[in-house]
């Protein structure tokens, strides 16, 4: 009897729909081959962003915030959070309601894309981002709000700390336990991997006691539980790292923006609080010339959202132009996940076939001369290939 699995999927907004569709064509296909008749995913499309406001009057409804307690695995098309005003990060909320903690993104250079910097086959990154912490927690309050006032007041009189009255606050909460695990995660992940490196991220010579004791803690994780496994940079006093062994280094914020561009290959995996990590996923994702080629993976203890890195991108939806590649390699950290391992490279062999014969949507195509497929015909090439075994 066939296992099957189900997984709920978010068309999201903009372009959402229509790569959400490419993914889920790629993904059947590649399990099909890989597995036969002896697995099959149920896809349970639930509502939210734009679509779900105008039919159930709320952007993120009950029925999809119980569908994603029950099944916990979902794949999820982009979705619009307002700057400024408006609602709260949807993408925020998933993430705290299923305690998914650990935001990981691979930055690998892809053969064929235009990259910025001279040498980005250099670029192999994975990037371990904190989730549920940090900045992004959302307490804040505006300048002229009762709250803001009451604190500004409290700030002052108990702390002796000035404020200025049209100052808004927001609070950037760091806690010992939530650096912990997202640690554990980064690390355990290096092991399993045999990668070089984890290097922390932080601005600890600023913000000592969130960002300083991020530092701390990740430090004291390796030294405490992984202590077998890892070294410090500043303990081999420029002597070779042993064989067998790992190096842990840490770096402050701003330098290592700097250095990801002129010595990128000195850095493998990157442990980072929630706000550098969001800065630096970008800053490496644009190194390899094109972010819309990327995909990243939500994970806790128990589930995971799978999505693509890049934005709603409204201004081309429903131009059948959109590149599905983010998601689709998505789609691919969600097959690694549930250990169906043999179609998620099915589908890499057949995108680096496809990049190799120059068969590519309109934002590679521009960098191969070659002449662009359309997001279906894009999808169609890739399908021929997983369906022939590529």
């Amino acid at each position: 009897m066939a296992k099957s699995i189900t997984i709920l999927k978010i068309d999201g907004d903009g372009i959402g729909p229509e790569i959400i569709s490419a993914a889920v064509k790629v993904i059947d296909s590649a399990v099909g081959r890989a597995y036969k008749s002896n697995m099959k995913i149920n896809w349970l499309t639930v509502p939210a962003g734009k679509a779900a406001q105008k039919q159930f009057g709320s952007s993120l409804p009950k029925k999809t915030v119980n569908a994603l307690k029950k099944y916990r695995l979902l794949l999820k098309g982009p979705l619009e959070t307002p700057v400024g005003k408006g609602i709260r990060s949807l993408n925020v909320q998933m993430r705290i309601l299923l305690d998914l903690y650990a935001n990981i993104r691979p930055v690998k250079y892809m053969n064929g894309l235009e990259s910025p910097i001279k040498n980005p086959e250099r670029i192999d990154m994975v990037i371990f981002r904190e989730n549920t912490d940090d900045l992004y927690t959302g307490i804040e309050w505006p300048y002229n709000s009762r709250e803001a006032n009451s604190l500004r007041r409290f700030i002052n009189k108990e702390f002796k700390v000035h404020l200025d009255s049209d100052a808004g606050i927001g609070i950037k909460p760091m806690s010992k336990s939530k650096t912990e695990r997202i640690t554990r995660k980064a690390l355990e992940y290096a092991i399993k991997s045999q990668r070089r490196s984890v290097t922390i991220m932080h601005k600890g010579n600023i913000m000592k006691y969130t960002e300083g004791a991020f530092r701390e803690w990740a430090y004291s994780v390796a030294a405490n539980e992984y202590a077998r496994k890892f070294v410090r940079e500043d303990a081999l006093n420029g002597r070779t790292l042993p064989k067998g062994k790992i190096l842990i280094n840490d770096r402050i914020a701003d330098n290592m923006f700097q250095q990801i561009i002129t010595r990128p290959e000195s850095y493998d995996v990157i442990l980072a609080p929630n706000l550098n990590g969001d800065y630096i996923s970008d800053a490496a994702g644009a190194l390899i010339g094109d972010i819309g080629v990327l995909g990243g993976a939500n994970i806790g203890d128990n589930g995971g959202v799978f999505e693509a890195v890049h934005g709603t991108a409204e201004k081309y939806a429903g131009m059948n132009i959109a590149n599905p590649l983010g998601i689709i390699k998505a789609g691919q950290m969600m097959l690694d996940h549930l250990g169906l391992g043999a179609a998620s490279e099915l589908i890499s062999k057949a995108v680096d076939r496809s990049i190799k014969e120059k068969r590519v949507t309109k934002d590679i195509a521009r960098y191969l001369g070659s002449k662009p497929l359309s997001t279906s015909e894009f999808t169609e090439n890739l399908l021929k290939k997983i369906n022939q075994g590529v």
